[in-house]
């Protein structure tokens, strides 16, 4: 088994460790792209199901667009191409020939949906449209890391088109408790929530919310996103609409995101020494269960009991890990690094007790129980616990690495000390937030939705404050 990096020591090659050992991905051939293996692939096939549902909750249908895009069409909103021209891929041939016109391998897809919603919304009476795609997109990242940053990434996308800008407000609100909604419900994750500073807004939005969470080494990693694109798309894609007096319109869009980057905020979130640590909803084994014996009569008798176990256990994901080749010790080492919230143990000397031995990977506190309290219902409650248990653990650590300060000095003392989430007040200006990135690499990750005290002066530029703002250093 392969060792793992303590996470004191050197976090990013802990983190690197981590997804080795549990089996979650591997490098492809093409740098910078990662292979889902299947154990990592199916904690984003519960990032699906649950945010589909919710996705679908809001009224919002899904739909699939094309993976390649125009050059025209990418380039009538400006803002929104100047954005994302350092990153874009772009196909100049096909078919053997030189194209007459650029395809851009979408960085997200605001430019070709907009193009079919100027198609497709006629009447105030075609609103609000609210479509959602799940795909993959490209951005042409110089630093890799898995799942954080990949050069080619999954994602859903949802675009939605309103009549009034309140409704828009209420979409990008809506959209944004859902991320929130799923973080904690089903990652255990708490996340902070604000609007972004101008200058890290979406390109070409309006605004831009975000929900911002805190991994173990004090890094903030942003979780999801949800934009009111204003009218600004609907005028560059020439999206209209008449209204009730038979008036041309410019609808109001929205966009919003989350990506298999929420994988990587689970393993930076939960995970320990031992690798990564599960929250039992998401987890795609809840319970393990492992044999022990010595070859001989034993053998049979343990994994018949076993396997009696695995069946009774209806509505758990479980495994029996009955593999004859590889010894306990090793069995219990893999299943903690792939964070399997609970294990239980069975052997010849258990059995003559009647009971087993069971393990949880978020305290790894150990009990006995008698194997008729080892109930589907028992199980699922404690399930529940950790669940719980989880969360309040991430809470905490959030709590406990958020600060609030006044002046520069103690910014920088959290900032280059434990890291964290740090409140201080902003003069609203972009080069007083540069100056703290190029210093500390901090950037201001949200804003606060109360003013700053009466008299409250930024922290750096000593101007009078117009924000409260966190600054952290972030993925």
């Amino acid at each position: 088994m392969q060792k793992i990096t303590d996470p004191a020591k050197d976090f990013p090659q802990w983190y690197l460790d981590v997804i080795d050992a549990a089996g979650l991905a591997d490098h492809a051939p093409v740098k910078g792209c990662i292979v889902f293996k299947p154990y990592g692939y199916a904690l984003w096939e519960a990032v699906q199901r649950d945010l589909d549902a919710r996705i679908k909750s809001l009224g919002v249908q899904n739909a699939y667009f094309p993976l390649l895009i125009p050059e025209s069409i990418l380039q009538r909103e400006k803002d929104h191409i100047k954005g994302f021209a350092p990153e874009c891929a772009v196909v100049t041939h096909g078919g053997g020939k030189e194209l007459a016109e650029k395809l851009y391998v979408r960085p997200t897809s605001e430019s070709i949906i907009y193009t079919m919603f100027a198609k497709w919304v006629q009447s105030h009476r075609d609103l609000p449209l609210k479509l959602n795609q799940w795909a993959n997109v490209v951005r042409w990242e110089m630093r890799t890391r898995p799942f954080l940053r990949t050069l080619e990434f999954l994602w859903q996308e949802g675009h939605t088109c309103h009549a009034t800008k309140e409704d828009a407000d209420r979409m990008v609100t809506d959209a944004l408790q859902m991320y929130v909604d799923c973080d904690r419900e089903l990652l255990a994750i708490p996340v902070l929530t604000g609007r972004k500073p101008e200058h890290e807004k979406f390109a070409g939005a309006l605004y831009t919310l975000s929900t911002e969470a805190l991994a173990k080494d004090g890094k903030a990693i942003q979780a999801g996103t949800s934009h009111n694109l204003g009218q600004g798309f609907s005028e560059a894609y020439d999206v209209s609409y008449l209204d009730t007096e038979g008036k041309a319109q410019r609808p109001w869009m929205t966009s919003w995101g989350l990506s298999t980057r929420i994988i990587g905020t689970l393993i930076v979130t939960h995970g320990d020494a031992k690798g990564l640590r599960l929250p039992p909803r998401i987890a795609p084994i809840q319970v393990v269960i492992i044999p022990i014996y010595k070859s001989g009569p034993e053998q049979e008798q343990v994994l018949a009991a076993c396997r009696k176990l695995k069946d009774s256990f209806t509505g758990i994901r479980v495994h029996l890990d009955d593999r004859d080749e590889k010894s306990p010790g090793f069995k219990f080492n893999e299943w903690e690094v792939k964070g399997v919230p609970l294990r239980i143990e069975l052997g010849p000397k258990d059995l003559a007790k009647n009971q087993a031995m069971l393990a949880r990977r978020d305290t790894g506190a150990k009990e006995a129980l008698p194997l008729e309290a080892l109930t589907p219902a028992h199980l699922q409650t404690l399930l529940e616990e950790i669940q719980s248990s989880m969360l309040a653990q991430a809470q905490q650590h959030m709590d406990l690495h958020t600060h609030h300060v006044s002046t520069y000095a103690d910014l920088k003392k959290h900032i280059e000390g434990e890291g964290g989430l740090v409140w201080a007040p902003w003069d609203g200006e972009l080069a007083t937030a540069q100056k703290v990135q190029e210093e500390t690499k901090a950037s201001i990750r949200l804003l606060g939705e109360e003013p700053p005290e009466a008299g409250a002066m930024d922290a750096v530029s000593g101007k009078p404050a117009k924000y409260m703002a966190v600054y952290a250093k972030a993925y």
